[in-house]
């Protein structure tokens, strides 16, 4: 503020650009007035920057860099950098080689964190996702800035790119879970931690915005690509942040994670609904019984019953608690023995009521339309209660919002419609060969076909016990809950 500069015409006559090996940028300029061979000007890291200086220029008067005012310059510039700064230390002379530049001082500059970072990387970790921090600064803003935003504390190390150099695949793997900051690095220096991480069997993101981070996006199993970065990036990468907002990998996490399970909430509903049916069938055939439903029945439960319903599943939202979930391994089948366990309980409860009615009905060994009729509406009223209980994995339906899925609510609404339509209106009697059922039918088949949610919700309950119990285990708990959760 107030500063008034005389600034004299010079010509640039040679540029040496920032490396991350280098680590300072220099430029030699000419004055016009004076019409000189030039100076160089060089800016950069302050350790690099004071091995190409053997004097100082302080109060105005030049003297030669003693040892202690190399570490002066070292104290200050830490000071500046454990509060977040970033320094640059500059100097100029006539020559870079021979360390004869002279030390003029370093500039502390404010990159003030988002408030929203540190609030979204402790949703990450929240959700089981660990954030590392790779950067070419020093150790102390490193260090600095980390834990600020929550990604380093007591019981993690940082580690720099010297070391990283010395290190062996081997050994760097055996560390990198550990680490969560890695300072003073390279590009290549991010290829050995992402095929490190890799080599623990976990995925990797891995987040930049140069043409230097383009390779290290390619090597990651998810390239995430920040807005206002370089079009060689953005190609390199498969998500791309628009607004370089961090909380949109948070939401893509979660809605990922949510994606998967509905896909299982659909696959279990078609899949216990399917086996019910043709279970059914066959059981009838095998017995030499007449088939319990007629074509059109059949044709109603498998287009226009089951697909709303199945459909409305897998658009059921985030639940709370769903997304702190841990991350599923890869390799996890969406058809594993658990879900195979339920389908086969949910379809053995379906067939044994639905036949158990079909006998009751048909007492003089005729099949009748009230036998068809009470046996087509005790399926679908299993199909609902079904489809219910699909609405979440371990959850209770005392759990969930019953109301929180619009899209399910429509459709359950509009089946048990279409239901009542089949049953009572004379037009569709006709086609579908069913007749009016009385209110203690309907009751009747209300209590019996709850029996598949009652089932589910105790196979729920022994479920979530399983996982407490594993949770309570501690040692490898947490792989045996990876196995056990959907």
């Amino acid at each position: 503020r107030n500063l008034s500069l005389n600034v004299e015409p010079h010509t640039r006559l040679e540029e040496i650009p920032f490396t991350h090996d280098r680590k300072y940028m220099a430029v030699k300029c000419a004055s016009s007035a004076l019409n000189d061979n030039g100076v160089f000007y060089v800016k950069g890291a302050t350790e690099r920057v004071l091995n190409l200086c053997s004097h100082l220029l302080e109060g105005g008067e030049l003297r030669k860099l003693a040892p202690g005012d190399r570490e002066r310059v070292a104290m200050e510039t830490a000071s500046k950098e454990d509060s977040g700064m970033r320094t640059l230390s500059l100097c100029y002379g006539s020559s870079l080689g021979g360390g004869s530049l002279v030390y003029v001082g370093h500039v502390g500059i404010v990159d003030p964190i988002r408030n929203e970072v540190p609030t979204t990387i402790s949703r990450l970790h929240a959700n089981s996702v660990t954030v590392k921090m790779i950067t070419g600064d020093s150790q102390n803003i490193a260090i600095s800035i980390g834990s600020q935003l929550g990604i380093h504390n007591s019981r993690t190390t940082a580690l720099s790119g010297d070391a990283i150099d010395s290190m062996s695949d081997t050994e760097l793997a055996d560390r990198i879970e550990g680490v969560s900051i890695v300072y003073r690095s390279t590009p290549k220096h991010k290829m050995r931690v992402i095929k490190a991480l890799q080599s623990r069997s976990l995925i990797v993101a891995m987040t930049g915005d140069g043409v230097n981070d383009a390779v290290a996006l390619k090597c990651a199993d998810i390239g995430v690509a920040m807005g206002k970065g370089t079009d060689v990036c953005k190609e390199a990468a498969e998500m791309v942040l628009a607004n370089d907002d961090m909380s949109a990998i948070l939401e893509a996490v979660q809605e990922g994670k949510n994606i998967f399970l509905n896909i299982k909430n659909f696959v279990r509903f078609q899949l216990s609904t399917s086996v019910s049916a043709l279970s059914m069938i066959a059981l009838t055939t095998f017995w030499n019984i007449p088939p319990p439903l007629n074509p059109m029945q059949i044709l109603w439960i498998n287009i226009i019953m089951d697909g709303p319903p199945a459909q409305s599943l897998g658009v059921e939202p985030i639940t709370s608690g769903s997304e702190f979930s841990p991350p599923r391994s890869p390799k996890k089948q969406v058809i594993d023995r658990v879900m195979l366990l339920r389908v086969c309980l949910s379809a053995f409860v379906i067939v044994s009521g639905t036949l158990w009615i079909y006998k009751n009905e048909m007492v003089d060994g005729q099949v009748t339309a009230r036998d068809t009729t009470m046996t087509f509406t005790c399926f679908i009223m299993f199909d609902m209660w079904n489809a219910l209980s699909c609405r979440s994995l371990t959850k209770s339906i005392v759990q969930i919002d019953l109301l929180g899925n619009t899209t399910f609510v429509y459709a359950i609404t509009a089946s048990i419609l279409s239901l009542l339509g089949l049953i009572y209106l004379p037009p569709l009697q006709l086609i579908f060969q069913t007749e009016a059922l009385g209110l203690d039918d309907l009751g009747l088949l209300m209590g019996m076909t709850s029996t598949v949610l009652i089932v589910d919700e105790c196979f729920k309950l022994g479920y979530r016990w399983m996982l407490g119990r594993v949770d309570e285990g501690g040692g490898g708990g947490s792989e045996d809950r990876r196995k056990l959760l959907p």
